[in-house]
């Protein structure tokens, strides 16, 4: 699959705001199965743009500073993503849970992609015993990774609700989960904490999901969301492996990978600080437009 991939924010302030310095994580990253053929990145009124160093994660960083005083800032991103993705298929034969947490554990491999540092809590996803009591029951360290990953996607697609009004972006995983409800960030923040419980690394994955509209409806142009969804370290063999709770399917080919880090808080799309005073209201347009044509299937998102 292409996909071209338009996501714009724009940031409305009462007043006039004096400063702003913005970490831009809006370029997809070259990952297993997919990477970036094009891309812009336009801000109106102009400012200082300069690439920067992920700190934590996995990211395409852009320091943004705005020095001249402005009412309005539009932060206009767009990609094309060439995307060839399997389908992950579960086997008898593979790793059990167990294994791969002794793996994650005696492992050296100090790169952002090393499972040892997707294995304990993290700023916004800490340890929780009741998660964890309630993952462990599709998490028995003798069980096929694979099979076991899926089946947890796939309870916790099944037991929670869809609910964009019942969390913000800062619920706590424990939360939601008593809740019962919440949106993707929040699956993926309880599969995470039940994963790392059981001593599986499991990273935080930001990007797209192809949409479909209902059927005989057109497709709405803009009315898409960034996404979020589970990697789960399979072993050295397997790799990194996407699990999406949202929806209770693998990241195939309707997945594009923006960035990946231990929780949301290393990889949001976009932070940074603003000096000014007044209101400010935000507003989110995301269209990702396939190219070439493939199967999908009807997608839940953010």
């Amino acid at each position: 699959m292409i996909y071209d991939i338009r996501h714009v924010t724009r940031f409305d302030y009462g007043r006039p705001v004096a400063f702003a310095r913005c970490n831009l994580r809006l370029k997809p990253i070259d990952w297993p199965g997919q990477r970036t053929e094009l891309y812009t990145l336009t801000v109106t009124p102009s400012g200082r743009t300069f690439p920067a160093r992920a700190e934590a994660g996995l990211a395409n960083i852009v320091r943004l500073v705005v020095t001249e005083p402005a009412r309005t800032l539009t932060i206009d991103s767009a990609s094309r993503v060439v995307v060839d993705r399997p389908v992950p298929v579960p086997r008898a034969d593979d790793p059990v849970l167990g294994r791969i947490a002794g793996l994650a554990r005696d492992s050296r491999d100090a790169s952002p992609a090393g499972p040892s540092a997707y294995i304990y809590p993290s700023h916004l996803i800490a340890l929780d015993r009741d998660i964890a009591d309630w993952c462990r029951a599709d998490l028995d360290p003798d069980r096929p990774v694979l099979e076991a990953g899926m089946a947890l996607a796939r309870r916790i697609q099944r037991e929670f609700t869809f609910d964009a009004k019942a969390t913000l972006v800062d619920t706590s995983p424990r939360e939601a989960f008593l809740k019962r409800r919440g949106v993707c960030q929040d699956l993926t923040q309880i599969m995470i904490t039940g994963l790392r419980a059981a001593g599986i690394p499991a990273a935080y994955a930001s990007g797209y999901i192809r949409t479909l509209p209902p059927k005989n409806k057109p497709r709405l142009v803009g009315a898409d969301a960034t996404h979020a969804w589970v990697l789960m370290w399979c072993g050295p063999e397997l790799g990194w492996i996407g699990l999406d709770p949202t929806n209770g399917i693998w990241m195939a080919n309707d997945h594009i990978v923006m960035a990946v880090g231990r929780d949301y808080a290393e990889i949001a799309p976009i932070d940074g600080i603003v000096l000014g005073s007044g209101a400010q209201k935000l507003d989110v347009s995301v269209d990702v437009a396939p190219l070439a044509s493939g199967p999908a299937t009807l997608n839940r998102n953010a």
